[in-house]
């Protein structure tokens, strides 16, 4: 009879977290900065001054571009930090997931962009925090040409201020305090 129970309580556990009930939370932390980086990638100055698409990639790009400023504080914090970014992480790929069955993707297809968008931002990750860490301004701009506006070289992030824009929104970021941070609140003002 304990076997079945065991079985039972495997399946349960296995359950929970797929579904992450079996997890500590940090009271829906990631899910307020999500948010948050949702609210600010969705800017009408990026899509109207700086002249990032408006349309799914170019909110893809953008959405990126800010969790990754968030994700590069929270790196930079504790060991709460670090599992916060990677909760942000997960909290955005679920959400891309999400999105992509809503538009009526399939199980399969699915899958394979969600990985595909996952690879994409992690480059950007790498690129975009070794500019911004070195101050690098040509560095990034570049880095935004490439990612942000698809190659599009008539666009220059440099001329236009965008780098500048980023440069200070990160800055901004950088100066919240920890304890916001850890507990899902970005305010900022850029």
């Amino acid at each position: 009879m304990r076997d079945v129970a065991t079985m039972k309580e495997k399946a349960q556990g296995w359950f929970n977290s797929l579904f992450g009930w079996g997890r500590r939370r940090q009271s829906g932390s990631s899910e307020k900065l999500y948010a948050e980086a949702i609210r600010l990638s969705r800017r009408p100055d990026f899509f109207q001054k700086y002249g990032v698409a408006d349309d799914v990639d170019g909110r893809f790009d953008a959405l990126s571009l800010i969790v990754i400023l968030v994700m590069r504080r929270l790196k930079s914090l504790d060991e709460d930090g670090k599992a916060l970014s990677q909760d942000l992480f997960d909290t955005m790929f679920a959400d891309m997931d999400l999105s992509l069955r809503e538009m009526g993707a399939g199980d399969i297809g699915v899958s394979k962009r969600v990985r595909a968008m996952a690879e994409a931002f992690m480059g950007r990750l790498n690129t975009y925090v070794a500019a911004i860490d070195e101050y690098d301004r040509e560095a990034f701009s570049a880095a935004l040409v490439r990612n942000l506006f698809r190659g599009n070289e008539a666009i220059d992030p440099l001329s236009t201020g965008l780098v500048d824009y980023l440069l200070d929104l990160s800055k901004e970021i950088d100066s919240l305090p920890a304890k916001a941070l850890l507990t899902g609140q970005l305010t900022v003002f850029k």
